[in-house]
């Protein structure tokens, strides 16, 4: 009888044991249940900061516009068909069509032509000049097949006159008069400008008052200075730092900020179209 009832209290003593053990199991899951979905709220200390957010130690955060942190090149700028007439390409490979006449007008109250889509940018370009106190005056503007004609004509017996043949004598004028059809003054869109104090075609005009202050602003009126020092082999023609051209202020601003010419210029347009 003694056994019996010693084991009877055993066995409860046990019993509750076991259910003291199970509580505190379910306890323990309880709590850990509670403090993964406490974790897990949005807007606790383990979010992650977003990108947008404020920096870390002062250090700003990189924009990202599509290509990482790299630098953009400088993008060409393409211009709509209807303003393709600013950026014609004319040299000794690209001539203009037969009997090619833009719409002239007058400009800087003189008898010189340009083409009059341009026309006010070039009087704009000689007026903010003269308010500098310089005194620039066109030499030459629009020229037509005859009077292009006559020039390089001319051009050829002066370089005979040095005692070339005619074949090298015509070959030399090409580079010092562009060809009937080739020249740039046949677009009405060049103008050759020099110092009215220093009317000479030649390098030392690049060093007169005028020329300074047109070389370094004829972009903002959309023109270039069309053939450059160092240039020659690419346009074919030699250093004229009295020759303007007009291709319009966002074409001028590029071609002048990369340090190209025009042929330069379509070369990457070329290239940007093929890609």
């Amino acid at each position: 009888m003694q056994e019996t009832r010693h084991t009877r209290v055993q066995h409860q003593k046990n019993r509750k044991k076991q259910n003291i053990r199970r509580l505190f199991v379910a306890a323990v899951i309880l709590l850990l249940v509670v403090c993964v979905v406490w974790i897990s709220r949005p807007g606790t200390v383990q979010e992650e900061t977003p990108a947008t957010g404020p920096a870390v130690s002062g250090v700003e955060p990189t924009t990202n516009d599509g290509d990482g942190d790299k630098q953009q090149e400088p993008q060409i700028p393409v211009l709509p068909e209807e303003e393709s007439w600013k950026i014609v390409l004319v040299n000794s490979s690209h001539a203009l069509p037969d009997g090619y006449v833009p719409e002239m007008t007058t400009v800087d109250n003189t008898s010189f032509q340009f083409d009059i889509r341009a026309a006010e940018d070039l009087n704009a370009m000689l007026r903010d000049a003269r308010a500098e106190g310089l005194s620039p005056m066109i030499c030459s503007s629009y020229r037509t097949w005859e009077r292009q004609t006559t020039l390089f004509e001319k051009q050829v017996e002066k370089q005979q006159a040095t005692g070339l043949s005619y074949e090298d004598a015509y070959e030399k004028a090409k580079t010092v008069v562009a060809y009937p059809g080739t020249s740039e003054h046949q677009t009405g869109l060049t103008a050759d400008i020099v110092a009215t104090s220093h009317q000479l075609l030649d390098d030392s005009q690049a060093d007169t008052a005028e020329q300074q202050w047109l070389m370094a602003n004829c972009w903002k009126y959309g023109f270039i200075l069309r053939y450059p020092l160092g240039k020659s082999e690419e346009t074919g023609i030699i250093y004229e730092p009295w020759h303007y051209r007009y291709v319009g202020q966002e074409v001028a601003q590029y071609i002048t900020e990369n340090g190209l010419c025009l042929e330069e210029y379509w070369q990457q347009l070329e290239a940007l179209q093929q890609a």
